[in-house]
């Protein structure tokens, strides 16, 4: 069988997006992969799957596979991605667009500007919530390595597991491509985490480099901008709203402080529309 799916990206953050609403789609994790694939596939850092909705609060369950094939349950440049399209399918005319993930409830918002709003839920701190394995909350969790280093870091959920760093120089390669991997499956991360690197220039702009859990390093993370805005907001080095530098572009972050919603804002972009045998 054919399927019809489109190529998608947010700020080089790239997708394959499909309509599971009028296509009959399965999916496996073998499948996913295949797919994902930037040499004999479709190649994307995350497989969105739009289905309807189980509940009715929203308008749609938002399904989210990495490129390894393992289903997750978040992602920000994705749900910007997934708006633009259910627009573009004719799938909905609203602007504003709540949606099931398997992290919880997410609302779209389209502005009048082609880009996409997304209140991306309130930041869980916890270390159960992440889940991280510490005894309490602390703004710096020590992390000790196989090779006797120690790096202290922030985990901050999003719906996903994030390990924040704030870096005094530019996150260069070799410390992304070092500590990345490393702390991405570090025991003290049992579902794994996706590790941001954030150097703060001022209190309305930093750079940030995430490397992402089940695809490796991405030209964005928008629930990685999110969680790196907290830590830093949390250690008191940047303002409410702010500019994110990422290798794709720039996008806004805001965030009012503890027990609010983290707000997120960037561009959807259409790259192709495509089909695929659904049996490849």
């Amino acid at each position: 069988m054919r399927l019809r799916f489109t190529k998608m990206h947010g700020l080089g953050n790239d997708f394959m997006v499909i309509d599971g609403v009028t296509q009959d789609v399965t999916l496996t994790r073998e499948q996913v992969r295949a797919w994902g694939d930037r040499q004999f596939g479709v190649g994307f850092d995350q497989l969105l799957l739009v289905q309807p909705p189980e509940s009715p609060d929203v308008a749609f369950r938002y399904r989210i596979y990495n490129a390894d094939g393992a289903e997750v349950e978040q992602c920000g440049n994705g749900a910007r991605c997934f708006a633009a399209f259910v627009r573009r399918q004719g799938l909905t005319a609203s602007e504003t667009i709540p949606v099931q993930t398997a992290a919880g409830r997410l609302e779209l918002q389209m502005l009048a500007d082609g880009q996409v709003r997304v209140n991306m839920g309130v930041p869980r701190l916890q270390p159960e919530d992440v889940p991280f394995k510490a005894a309490e909350f602390k703004l710096e969790q020590p992390v000790s390595l196989a090779d006797g280093r120690t790096v202290s870091l922030t985990p901050v959920s999003m719906g996903n597991p994030h390990a924040v760093l704030l870096v005094d120089r530019e996150p260069d390669d070799a410390l992304v491509h070092d500590l990345g991997p490393i702390l991405e499956s570090h025991e003290a991360f049992p579902e794994h985490a996706n590790v941001g690197f954030l150097h703060v220039h001022n209190p309305t702009f930093a750079r940030l480099r995430v490397f992402e859990r089940g695809v490796g390093e991405t030209l964005a993370c928008g629930s990685g901008a999110c969680a790196a805005l907290v830590a830093a907001r949390l250690r008191g080095t940047m303002d409410e709203a702010v500019t994110l530098q990422v290798n794709g572009g720039q996008m806004t972050v805001s965030w009012a402080g503890e027990g609010q919603p983290v707000y997120m804002t960037g561009p959807a972009s259409f790259v192709y529309d495509g089909e695929i045998n659904q049996e490849a």
